[in-house]
């Protein structure tokens, strides 16, 4: 497999547009200047033939008049007085306003600094379309073969808003009284900005929910004008999703899909997504004479041809980090790989340790380096720090000649490989383990079948936000119809077997648009800015390849028909049974997170027979994990017991602030043995292959 970097070079660094751009400015003057003179030359005729008429209706004597005031006139007849005696005339109150449209704007008045300004600005909005223009017609080219570019309706959407739109239909009385309801807020809108205008104190009808960070910028509350787009837009759009989210008698799953559907069309049409709308992309267009809209095109233009034709939008600068160099590097070594895997060991940093180790898994869908980012909120450092000596499995980044991968291949070849890898170099016989996201998910099911067999290596369990119960899984739900599939199915036989990770990236982006697809719209495209360095959106670029084989079983029989939870899942002829699951685990959920929510991960917590721990954090399916204790952020809650509902346990756990972390290693320390001395990876029973990171997580799609 050869390695390929995530993106081009930088942005700031634009040599191979120099002559073009050169070229293109030149060829814009000239064609700017011509249209400046011709209308200085049309503006005097004007002046004379308004004064001919004029003279004739204004008396003589009076015209000739030096010193007698002028009388109040109609605007025409000022003109002769100003022509025949302009030493004469008032000055003007209203300065010249160099920009066109704006009140006392004449181009007469322009001084050479500020025609110059209107002609750089005239120059970068033509370079700036024909740049876009360019770019959308090759991806367009590039993208006109492929089924997704042809279908009607790539969300397979179409029979759910069918269904609830044809309900809505059914109760003309529901819409009659939307409609009476929507007409009722904008009126109370109308007579707000009414209000506002003559000076009268007036509060916003609506305003934008808490987190919302599309309308920070002051002009959206200080401006009336736009100020009024965007309370027109926030009850037009909370009026939709209200309106498909309230129709009754919809098969749940239709309703949540139609919800998901709108949520994603009223974000995409939120007036701070468009130039002639978003009052600070419109300074800075202004404030850098529209060199700002010709970068943030030519932003465009490179990440359409860094997608392949389809916008792969930046969400960081990929050039400021290194695997190995500034992110993922915690020292240790690769003591074992696989076609799956390669198993890395983290030196120690206490002169003693546990004498049970700990075995990570994290998912395969992204790199294990989300566990090792910086320093200081790397989980993989702080375990070294407390005396566990840490095995991490780094999964391979799959091409065509894993397309065949089975679940089961990464059972044996993951999880059971690994455990006994660890072990031979700890010299143990059983492991503590940890399963993250999909990596619990496959860790639960090997749980299960090691029961069966009577294998008990694995002396205790952790589940960072896994889903065991899919039944009430978080919006991938959506992604995972039959038709969808199908589609997902054809795109992987397209790519020889492998779903690329700019897919299963668009997924997961899709899942949070105005926060990781519309904010950098703006600050990329209409702003004309770079992202900002950040190292956790270089890892969520950072996507694995799926096998086909893995990926559609995961899929279908996990979120399509939630067979482990019902107990109909086999593996390796073995039915899995989590209720047979003695073995202790631990639970962590995220009180906000979109893909593994709350309450599908404590379904999956009562399903194992042992004893069960289960701990909710704050924040998010990252954040709510990767919280380092030093941050000193968000909180958690605890509660040993284990009732019916989440929302039963939730009302008697106890709150406590900053990480989870510590109390995680409370439960873990009680499960991992005496102190034995600290085992260095380079002496242990298995020949290191490579230093850490490895090379398989160094490999991108």
């Amino acid at each position: 497999m050869s390695e390929q970097p995530v993106g081009k070079s930088k942005r700031g660094a634009k040599a191979g547009k120099s002559k073009a751009k050169g070229s293109g400015k030149a060829a814009a003057k000239s064609a700017v200047k011509p249209a400046v003179v011709e209308t200085q030359a049309v503006a005097k005729p004007k002046a004379k033939k308004i004064e001919k008429p004029v003279a004739v209706a204004a008396p003589p004597p009076k015209a000739a008049k030096p010193k007698a005031a002028p009388r109040p006139k109609p605007a025409p007849s000022l003109a002769p007085e100003a022509a025949a005696k302009p030493a004469a005339a008032p000055q003007p109150q209203v300065q010249p306003d160099p920009r066109p449209g704006a009140p006392g704007f004449d181009p007469k008045t322009l001084t050479a600094e500020q025609r110059d300004a209107l002609e750089k600005l005239s120059a970068n909005l033509a370079r700036a379309a024909l740049t876009a223009q360019g770019a959308i017609a090759e991806a367009a080219l590039r993208q006109a073969d492929r089924p997704a570019a042809l279908s009607p309706d790539p969300m397979h959407v179409a029979p759910a808003l069918t269904d609830v739109m044809g309900r809505i239909a059914a109760q003309p009385d529901r819409m009659v009284r939307a409609q009476a309801d929507l007409f009722q807020r904008y009126m109370e809108l109308w007579q707000s900005a009414a209000r506002r205008a003559s000076g009268e104190p007036s509060e916003p009808v609506v305003s934008p929910a808490k987190g919302d960070k599309r309308f920070a910028d002051p002009d959206w509350s200080d401006n009336p004008v736009f100020d009024v787009i965007k309370q027109s837009y926030l009850v037009t759009s909370n009026w939709l999703n209200a309106l498909v989210s309230d129709v009754p008698g919809v098969e749940p799953m239709n309703k949540r899909r139609v919800e998901f559907f709108m949520k994603m069309l009223t974000d995409a049409f939120s007036p701070s997504n468009f130039l002639v709308s978003n009052p600070a992309a419109l300074r800075e267009a202004m404030a850098t004479h529209g060199e700002s809209l010709l970068r943030g095109m030519e932003n465009f233009a490179e990440d359409l041809e860094r997608g392949g034709g389809q916008l792969a939008i930046s969400q960081t600068d990929y050039e400021m980090f290194k695997i190995g160099e500034n992110v993922a590097t915690a020292p240790g070594k690769v003591v074992f790989q696989n076609e799956v895997l390669q198993l890395l060991q983290f030196t120690p940093t206490t002169e003693q340790v546990y004498e049970i180790p700990l075995v990570i898994f994290p998912p395969w869908i992204n790199k294990f380096y989300i566990l090792d980012l910086r320093p200081e909120n790397s989980m993989i450092r702080w375990l070294t720090a407390q005396g566990v000596t840490v095995f991490v499995a780094s999964w391979v980044n799959p091409d065509q000649s894993l397309a065949t991968k089975t679940f089961e291949d990464y059972m044996q070849e993951g999880i059971y490989e690994a455990t006994a890898a660890a072990m031979k170099q700890a010299g143990v016989d059983r492991v503590n383990t940890v399963g993250y996201c999909i990596g619990g998910t496959l860790l639960s099911a090997t749980l299960s079948h090691m029961q069966a067999r009577g294998d008990t290596r694995i002396n205790s369990a952790t589940f960072f936000a896994a889903q065991q119960d899919f039944a009430e899984a978080g919006d991938l739900l959506l992604f995972t119809n039959e038709d969808w599939l199908n589609d997902l199915e054809q795109r992987m036989d397209a790519g020889g077997g492998v779903l690329s990770g700019q897919s299963m990236a668009d997924t997961f982006n899709a899942l949070r648009s105005n926060d990781l697809i519309w904010s950098f719209f703006v600050n990329n495209y209409l702003m004309g800015k770079e992202p900002k360095p950040f190292d956790l959106l270089f890892w969520n670029s950072d996507q694995t390849r799926m096998p086909k084989t893995l990926h559609m079983f995961y899929l279908r029989k996990f979120y399509g028909e939630n067979a482990m939870a019902k107990g109909e899942l086999v593996l390796d002829n073995v039915r899995i049974d989590l209720s047979q699951v003695k073995t202790p685990v631990y639970v962590q959920s995220s009180k906000e997170d979109h893909i593994a929510p709350a309450r599908s991960v404590y379904r999956g917590a009562k399903l194992f027979g042992g004893p069960v721990t289960f701990t909710l954090a704050g924040s998010g399916h990252i954040a709510g994990v990767i919280n380092a204790p030093v941050a000193q952020k968000y909180q958690h809650w605890t509660n040993s017991d284990l009732p019916a509902t989440v929302e039963e346990w939730m009302a008697d756990a106890k709150e406590a602030p900053g990480s989870w972390w510590p109390h995680w290693k409370t439960w873990l320390a009680e499960r991992s043995g005496k102190m034995v001395p600290a085992r260095d990876p380079a002496k242990g029973p298995l020949k290191p292959l490579e230093d850490a990171p490895g090379s398989y997580v160094k490999v991108k799609s």
